[in-house]
């Protein structure tokens, strides 16, 4: 299996922080956003690479991070590949579709990926995730509840058939068909690769994923994993500041395994 992580963005909502430095590489108490995320997947079995994605404006903070952390062992013997998509400004992005499709690229054989955005702090271990979809042979996303309207409002959030199979993903949804919403962490079958290369040939809106979401579940099964879990998404200042609060005040506790699926 592959990883790819998506962390081409300008982040315009958080200038100035962001505006000469990466949200994902911003420091949520103590170390990087995209570090919470790493020390996850270097324990996942089976995994071949990791590949990064991110844009010209950025690329050389993410070498010289990557840099620290290779000197630190941090990724033991886990091959890592940073790619610019050679964008500049938010004006001109590739979106996550596009992305991808250049991490996919630079991968050539298609196999299974976990794709990720690297701006989420996930409070849920990913590798039960990843069992299940090892063992069911079918695209799986996990669905988390949002209870406030408002932020139902921010996000993609799913639909669903009787069997938890997801039916539909509105992107940030006027009027929310449900209070489950789906964070930016994917696993995808092999087949993802032509499935990718179609939706960027006929569908207009690339930037965010869940419209490539929205558009594989016409096609082809994406089990949605309903977990009771969390996560901070570090999508403004704000939302940045109270991650930085909270984990400060107390480190980072995944949650309980033993109650991680909602029944």
């Amino acid at each position: 299996m592959n990883v790819v992580i998506l962390c081409a963005g300008f982040a315009t909502r958080m200038y100035p922080l962001t505006e000469n430095f990466p949200k994902p590489l911003l420091e949520v108490a103590g170390k990087p956003v995209l570090d919470y995320l790493i020390e996850q997947i270097v324990s996942l079995p089976d995994l071949l690479a990791v590949h990064i994605v991110t844009n010209d404006r950025f690329y050389d903070h993410f070498q010289h991070w990557y840099l620290n952390k290779k000197k630190g062992g941090d990724f033991g013997t886990i091959s890592v590949h940073i790619y610019n998509d050679g964008c500049v400004d938010n004006e001109n992005r590739l979106g996550a579709a596009g992305d991808l499709l250049l991490a996919l690229r630079e991968i050539g054989k298609p196999c299974r990926l976990l794709v990720s955005g690297g701006d989420n702090i996930y409070l849920f271990p990913i590798k039960p995730l990843l069992e299940i979809f090892q063992r069911d042979k079918v695209h799986c996303i996990p669905a988390l509840v949002e209870t406030d309207p408002s932020k139902l409002q921010k996000t993609g959030v799913l639909e669903f058939a009787d069997d938890d199979y997801v039916t539909k993903l509105h992107e940030k949804p006027a009027q929310p068909p449900s209070m489950w919403t789906s964070p930016p962490l994917y696993f995808f079958q092999p087949s993802v690769w032509h499935r990718l290369e179609n939706f960027l040939a006929t569908v207009g809106n690339h930037d965010a994923p869940g419209y490539f979401i929205d558009y594989l579940c016409q096609l082809e099964r994406v089990k949605a994993l309903k977990l009771n879990a969390s996560r901070l998404d570090i999508g403004d200042i704000k939302t940045y500041q109270e991650a930085d609060r909270l984990l400060g005040q107390k480190p980072l506790e995944l949650d309980n395994l033993e109650k991680l699926f909602y029944r």
